[in-house]
């Protein structure tokens, strides 16, 4: 496979903007995303049935309340609504629990790893994977409040 070809002209100016996933209790999942991660609430949009939270890290030309097509990067959070005091739910899947089934993970890429794990621990996240677990000792996983992954990467990760 060619690395980094020239797409089709036809695609100029086309952007990968959000990623949505499904959250049980939007408080503890934009907590996390904010307070752990660092990212920001940019927009909430009530559906009336469910709300959509759009979350990103810091960019310049965010504007609070205005849904972030301008950038890349976005995070949407959509919960709908009782899920979270619904004894009944099961949960979503979260991509990993038939392995090899579809989605993985989200990765955040951080400056100085051994120093975000070392936070992170500090916080009590729920760990996947710490920097000294298996074999790659260059990557971590954290578990959100809905068991997806989130994968932590130094800047310049070389496989």
């Amino acid at each position: 496979m060619q690395l980094l070809q020239t797409p089709p002209a036809e695609t100029k100016g086309f952007r990968l903007n959000h990623t949505m996933l499904r959250v049980r209790d939007a408080r503890a999942s934009v907590q996390f995303y904010t307070e752990v991660l660092g990212m920001r609430l940019i927009d909430e949009e009530d559906m009336g049935d469910f709300t959509l939270y759009f979350l990103g890290f810091p960019h310049e030309g965010d504007v609070a309340g205005a849904m972030p097509t301008h950038r890349e990067g976005v995070l949407e959070l959509t919960h709908n609504h009782g899920t979270e005091s619904d004894a009944a739910f099961a949960g979503y899947a979260s991509g990993n629990s038939d392995p090899g089934r579809g989605f993985g993970h989200l990765a955040v890429v951080v400056p100085d790893i051994e120093a975000a794990c070392a936070r992170f621990e500090t916080l009590g996240v729920q760990w996947k994977k710490r920097l000294t677990d298996g074999k790659m000792k260059n990557i971590a996983f954290l578990l959100d409040p809905d068991g997806y992954w989130i994968e932590v990467v130094p800047d310049r990760l070389k496989l």
